[in-house]
């Protein structure tokens, strides 16, 4: 295997050492092939919300996998966890499902240009909407991570139709509006930024961003992937308050298992084949353990506390963390929403991508690999998120902020 991993973020190459070879997960906790025990803040980079192999989730699909792993037809869980999206997302009237949240963003940008008649399209720089070719520009994560140009084999004229700028910038956009009229077809970003480490956006960025793409014809797309059912329930949207036109989707609602969707109003949805002309397919869209397990997920997180549990567990860790580096004299900013967080070795604030570049990489690395030794797995990257859950205990939180205070002192 390339690297001797199945996606680049899960190589070390940017920290250190080897990748952690896992045999087996539970709650807050991953075991690595050697028997060692971590507690776990990337939970499957965003689906474990709930915590790795719950056991309602997982007597769930024990039932669901007695019938079949995989139909090629319409079932009835498909309608289940569509009314369930559709109830939650403020966006979303028609939804539909598919494997990743690379293939639900692709599908996306063909539905805003196909809707609107337009090529062009802006994103933000940081921003990953998946590694298709029209996205991996200024894509932040994985590319930034492991120092490679945006991506070779990228022909220039699939970017050509893709705009960018920072994010938080208002301003730009409205220049690339008007240097670009009557051609973009919408705006695509992360509302809170989980590939660039974690940003957020500043009082009337999303705001302005929904009057800009009204006043201009165009669609606004929030890609909540990651931030979808995690910082709230409705996700982002409900949380700040602004709605757009499209949504893409992914993580939490597949539980753990391969999924993706897309979703808005009734009226953009609808050129969806067959409904509509616009083109999309998928063998394995749909799957029956992948409906179970996002059914069986928002059911949960349904559960009234959840999201307050969820927010004082992760604001805990992250002042814990800030304090224990200052403490140690370094430089740090970070902060957290609902279950996400993240950090920069820096001093803030971190608006953007390029705020965010400035961060100590390597002392980063050397924290990633002290951090192992004390049992506490973060994401290999120093432009990742880091993500709780419902399983992580008291107990959890004080032995990672131990960890950091030791290790913060190691590196300073």
């Amino acid at each position: 295997m390339p690297g001797g991993v199945s996606s680049p973020v899960r190589a070390f190459k940017s920290v250190g050492g080897q990748p952690i070879v896992f045999d087996r997960v539970k709650g807050s906790y991953a075991w690595d092939v050697d028997g060692n025990r971590f507690i776990d803040y990337v939970g499957s980079w965003g689906p474990a919300i709930c915590g790795h192999s719950h056991p309602e989730v997982i007597a769930a699909l024990q039932e669901t996998l007695e019938k079949g792993t995989s139909f090629g037809a319409p079932c009835e869980l498909e309608n289940q966890l569509a009314e369930m999206v559709i109830d939650a997302v403020p966006s979303v009237e028609m939804v539909r499902f598919v494997n990743s949240g690379t293939e639900a963003c692709m599908a996306v940008l063909r539905l805003m240009r196909a809707y609107t008649g337009r090529d062009k399209v802006i994103k933000f720089e940081g921003c990953y909407h998946g590694h298709a070719d029209m996205f991996l520009v200024k894509a932040g994560s994985g590319v930034a991570t492991l120092g490679l140009p945006d991506s070779p084999g990228v022909p220039r004229s699939t970017t050509a139709n893709t705009l960018t700028a920072p994010y938080n910038d208002l301003e730009a956009v409205k220049e690339l509006f008007a240097e670009n009229p009557d051609a973009i077809s919408g705006v695509i970003l992360e509302p809170v930024v989980g590939n660039a480490g974690f940003i957020t956006p500043e009082p009337g960025f999303l705001e302005g961003l929904r009057e800009l793409t009204k006043e201009n014809g165009a669609l606004l797309v929030f890609d909540e992937v990651m931030t979808g059912f995690r910082i709230s329930y409705g996700g982002a949207q409900s949380r700040f308050g602004v709605t757009p036109d499209l949504t893409t989707m992914g993580k939490v609602i597949g539980g753990g298992l391969p999924v993706g969707a897309y979703g808005g109003k009734a009226e953009i949805m609808s050129m969806v084949a067959p409904a509509g002309p616009m083109y999309q397919a998928g063998t394995l869209s749909g799957n029956p353990l992948a409906m179970t397990a996002g059914i069986k997920t928002l059911e949960l997180l349904k559960q009234e506390g959840t999201y307050e549990k969820l927010e004082s567990t992760t604001q805990k860790l992250i002042s814990g963390i800030i304090q224990s580096a200052q403490e140690a004299g370094l430089n740090i900013t970070g902060n957290s929403i609902s279950a996400m967080f993240g950090f920069y070795l820096c001093e803030g604030p971190v608006r953007n991508f390029e705020d965010a570049k400035a961060t100590d990489t390597d002392k980063f690395g050397k924290l990633h690999r002290a951090m192992l030794e004390r049992g506490i797995y973060l994401a290999p990257s120093a432009f990742e998120a880091g993500f709780t859950s419902l399983a992580h205990s008291e107990d959890d939180i004080d032995a990672t902020i131990k960890a950091f205070q030791e290790s913060f002192a190691l590196i300073a």
